[in-house]
């Protein structure tokens, strides 16, 4: 395996083993999780054995070309601190893995948690191992992405979807600000790549474009690190299951923010701007986040705010800029992962056993169980800073980088008293967690009688519990090498002396430290009547919610602007919305002729053609008659729209442009034929004020404006041909695709060339919008149905006779028997006809006109003349057409064929072609394009039929008393065997 290698398969394991558990059967409870495991011990395994190529500072590197023109590339990066990091999201997921197999109900669909837990895994692997910028940010949006999921995993819970979403909106504004960001400092830097970007650094601090690019670096860091004023979006995360809770606390997710500001200390850090803003933004985290720990009733609740407080640790200490306080951050980075997962899962044990989480009614568990109870307040002494823990280690560190010198102002100067005020705090509220869960009166009054675990459900606690233990006793044999190689590879040479020895005499970090364990011990005894009244926090914390701030932002955004900007441009009818768009556009393009004016071009015009002429008056006519149609009969309108597109369809041929014209062509018959099917879909003419009398002022002064809109349009297009084709270009890109299609693409047809090779990746974007807006069309109309039309008393058994002949449902034979007509033969024998010519388009399209598009339309037109003599029924039963199915494979089939290049280290979508002599045929040529045109084939012809099954069964008329009752909330829907 060479070098790359492996840290491509730790990153991409995890998505791998996702699509995986997708498709396991919802009761596989043990397969995902065995499976979820696996995959994430492979990874951590890999991880581990990376560790001697980094051990001595060295890097390891994988690079795949993507995007080589615009310095861009699928790169992976791992050095000593992205190493650390790996190991803890790599380490615990497997730990959290085997404890969600205990904790998860087998009624819950078990295989979807999986897959959305290793996807997260895969995304938060991609942000800690990129070696490209842009590639960091595309893995952040994922990991927003799929917390989404994960938090609204019980979706059937309201807190759940508002905690999602809450958590989504904030994260991914933060990443969109971090996205321009990166843009910045690649511009200032010239790459986007880590390593170029870390030697950097006095070339971006020393820019005038460092300040903007710092403050929305931050926003991105601080949103997904839940560090004040974002803090708000974290607790309400707490409605995911706990071991999402405790994954995304400990080593994922909030740690993306912390580690992105480690990644880019060296850069960014040491200057005014960069202490004041993240040394106020982790001091007030810290402090807030500390003192609500102590008030809440919740478990988890309890934890989620001391995550907070930790996180503002973190971010204060890199703030400072010092290289000490970096090693304190990095120290307490790890520390924090470990005692924190192991508390979340206690917290989860604690409520499975005793089916509650509310500390007002737990007490004296450590009778009922004393190894979880044990673990639990070991957990919680080391998140304390007791001595002998680790994280009494990272703790005193803290206090030493407090109490020193860093920029001459009041802040610095108090610093060593807020941190031993939050550091009470911390006291404070592990006292009550362990006091007010495990000691006291017996509980009385539980869903369940509380007991000790499964003995694998608590593994994961014993292993991270015992892993603070042998920190904080042995810190040089155990993490003092792994934490000297991170912080060798963001200090590099700059890496100061540190000491990990538990004594280092009576000094100022260990009085700091006596007089936050004392004043912690003190202030949770002077809480207690307090807390006795079972209040949910305390009267500053009820008034300093951020959620209210966010709902009432959402508000205005969403209503108030929303409504003002619908009342100030909104209608519901489309032409106005399309006056003001052709408008607009009118106006953009007479603003150069203004500015500039306009001149004859030099060149001849070509001979007057009255053929010509004649097509285009026959255009005009059929344009005008649809646009005077569509007021009175829509179907009339349609046929004639028909028209004009037949005369742009040999226009194209007039003007040698048979690729154009084959599509136009095809793209007409089958939107003509949707068109018709969704015509029932369309809403009812609102009549305006002064529209009643046809001949009236207002409606003639209506028509006038949209026709004068319309001319303006039209004169406008021809005007901007007439000047293209009057004036000599310049030399553009038309002649290299002209000389390079055959020698780079292996095709003759430039227009197919282009299309599958030099601009294949605007092809795969094009297909994957294609199938996005045939999922969204299924999606949408298989909720509803068009309000079944009165049928009179008479014509019920006419109406019923009609349906039972033409509804879906019937059986093969019969419907075979009931569309024996000439015309449904004719469409019926045509199928292998068209097949045939799809076919030939489809092979032809490198060379001719012709390709995988123009392919796939023609293969759904066959599939439209079966529905019409047949259904969609018909179409499941003989011809076994799964549009979904279709649609996905042929993305598939375009990524694996784009992809298939990184194999041989090309970039993303670049094609091999070649000719091979068959006997008796001669040279064929074959070429790698033509697998993607295979895939773009099957996605058209996959969202098509998807299309016409939706409009088809919701265009169905079912007389009433054929319809069941109505009386369900839920809307009707089509069957999953239908599609």
């Amino acid at each position: 395996m060479s070098s790359g290698m492996p840290l491509l398969a730790i990153v991409a394991l995890p998505f791998v083993g996702s699509v995986v558990a997708a498709f396991l059967r919802q009761d596989a409870r043990n397969g995902a999780a065995f499976l979820a495991g696996a995959v994430a011990l492979c990874s951590a395994t890999l991880t581990v054995a990376q560790y001697p190529g980094v051990h001595h500072g060295g890097v390891l590197r994988m690079s795949v070309a993507w995007l080589p023109t615009l310095g861009i590339d699928f790169s992976l990066r791992m050095d000593g601190f992205t190493w650390l990091f790996t190991m803890l999201v790599t380490s615990i997921g497997f730990l959290v893995v085997l404890y969600a197999r205990y904790y998860m109900s087998p009624a819950d669909p078990v295989p979807r948690f999986f897959a959305f837990l290793l996807a997260f895994m895969g995304a938060m692997l991609g942000i800690v191992l990129s070696g490209n910028l842009i590639q960091l940010v595309f893995f952040w949006e994922l990991t927003s992405l799929f917390s989404f999921l994960l938090i609204g995993y019980w979706h059937h819970n309201a807190s759940a979807r508002d905690g999602a979403r809450m958590a989504l909106t904030v994260t991914a504004a933060g990443g969109l600000c971090l996205l321009v960001g990166v843009l910045l400092i690649g511009h200032i830097v010239g790459s986007y790549g880590v390593d170029e970007v870390l030697a950097s650094g006095g070339r971006i601090r020393g820019s005038s474009l460092y300040l903007p690019a710092l403050i929305l670096v931050l926003l991105g860091a601080l949103t997904k690190s839940a560090q004040f004023p974002f803090h708000f979006w974290l607790p309400h995360a707490m409605a995911a299951p706990t071991p999402v809770s405790a994954y995304l606390h400990s080593a994922t997710m909030v740690k993306a923010g912390v580690f992105l500001l480690t990644l880019l200390w060296p850069v960014l850090s040491g200057t005014e701007a960069w202490f004041y803003i993240v040394v106020s933004a982790g001091l007030c985290t810290l402090l807030l986040g500390a003192y609500a720990a102590i008030f809440q009733q919740d478990l988890k609740g309890l934890l989620a705010y001391s995550t907070i407080s930790h996180l503002g640790l973190i971010t204060l200490l890199l703030g400072l800029g010092s290289p000490l306080a970096a090693v304190a951050a990095i120290f307490h980075t790890i520390n924090h992962a470990t005692f924190k997962a192991s508390l979340f899962m206690a917290a989860g044990i604690i409520d499975h056993e005793s089916g509650t989480r509310d500390i007002r009614r737990l007490s004296g568990l450590f009778r009922f169980m004393p190894i979880t109870a044990t673990l639990a307040m070991v957990a919680a002494a080391a998140m304390a800073g007791v001595p002998l823990l680790n994280g009494f280690l990272s703790k005193e560190m803290f206090f030493a980088e407090a109490a020193a010198y860093h920029v001459d102002s009041l802040l610095d100067h108090s610093l060593p008293y807020f941190a031993m005020l939050a550091s009470a705090f911390s006291v404070a509220y592990s006292l009550r967690f362990i006091h007010g869960v495990f000691f006291g009166p017996p509980p009385t009054d539980l869903p369940r009688t509380p007991h000790e675990p499964p003995h694998w459900m608590r593994f994961p606690v014993e292993l991270l519990v015992l892993a603070c233990l042998l920190v904080g006793v042995l810190p040089a044999m155990t993490i003092k090498p792994f934490l000297a190689t991170a912080v060798r590879a963001v200090l590099g040479p700059d890496t100061p002396y540190y000491s990990l020895a538990i004594w280092h005499g009576f000094n100022e970090p260990l009085i700091m430290s006596m007089i936050a364990l004392t004043g912690g011990v003190i202030l949770y005894w002077l809480l207690q009547g307090y807390l006795a009244k079972g209040l949910d926090g305390s009267p500053l914390v009820r008034r300093l919610k951020g959620q209210r701030l966010f709902e009432q932002v959402l508000v205005t955004l969403s209503w108030k602007w929303a409504r003002s900007l619908d009342r100030l441009f909104g209608t519901q009818r489309l032409q106005p919305q399309l006056r003001l768009l052709v408008a607009f556009a009118v106006i953009a393009a007479l603003w150069p002729l203004y500015r500039h004016g306009l001149e004859a071009g030099a060149l001849p015009g070509t001979a007057f053609d009255p053929a010509f002429l004649l097509l285009w008056i026959v255009g005009g006519i059929c344009a005008i008659g649809a646009a005077y149609q569509a007021k009175f009969h829509r179907l009339a309108a349609l046929v004639l729209l028909g028209g004009a597109g037949l005369v742009t369809c040999i226009t194209f041929v007039w003007f040698s442009a048979p690729d154009l014209a084959i599509t136009q062509l095809l793209v007409e018959i089958v939107t003509t034929v949707l068109i018709l099917l969704g015509l029932r879909w369309l809403p009812k003419r609102i009549e305006v004020v002064g529209e009643e009398l046809s001949m009236g002022t207002r409606a003639r002064l209506r028509r006038a404006r949209d026709l004068m809109l319309a001319l303006a349009a039209g004169a406008g297009m021809s005007l901007i041909v007439y000047t293209m084709l009057t004036r000599p270009l310049p030399d553009t890109i038309a002649r290299y695709f002209v000389e390079n299609a055959y020698s780079g693409g292996g095709g003759r047809n430039i227009v197919n060339v282009i299309l599958v090779d030099f601009r294949g990746f605007d092809t795969f974007g094009e297909i994957v919008v294609l199938a996005i807006v045939a999922v969204t069309v299924f999606s949408l109309l298989r909720r509803f149905r068009p309000a079944p039309e009165s049928v009179e008393a008479p014509e019920q058994q006419q109406a019923q006779d009609a349906y039972d002949r033409a509804r879906p449902d019937r059986a093969v034979g019969d419907t075979l028997a009931d569309y024996l007509t000439i015309p449904g033969i004719i469409m019926q024998w045509l199928f292998p006809v068209i097949g045939t010519v799809a076919v030939y388009f489809f092979l032809r399209g490198h060379d001719l006109p012709g390709g995988g598009f123009a392919a796939g339309v023609t293969m759904s037109i066959a599939l439209i003349l079966q529905y019409m003599a047949g259904g969609t029924r018909w179409i499941e039963a003989r011809l076994r057409i799964r549009p979904i199915l279709w649609t996905g494979l042929g993305l598939l089939c375009a990524a694996f064929t784009g992809m298939g290049a990184w194999v041989f280290g090309y970039p993303f979508l670049t094609s091999y072609f070649r000719y091979f002599d068959l006997p008796a045929i001669g040279k064929v040529p074959a070429a790698t394009a033509l697998l993607f045109d295979l895939g773009v084939f099957t996605v058209v012809v996959g969202s098509t039929v998807l299309i016409l099954i939706a409009l088809a069964h919701q265009s169905l008329r079912v007389p009433r008393s054929v319809r069941a009752p109505t009386t369900s909330a839920e809307p009707p829907m089509i069957a999953k065997e239908e599609v």
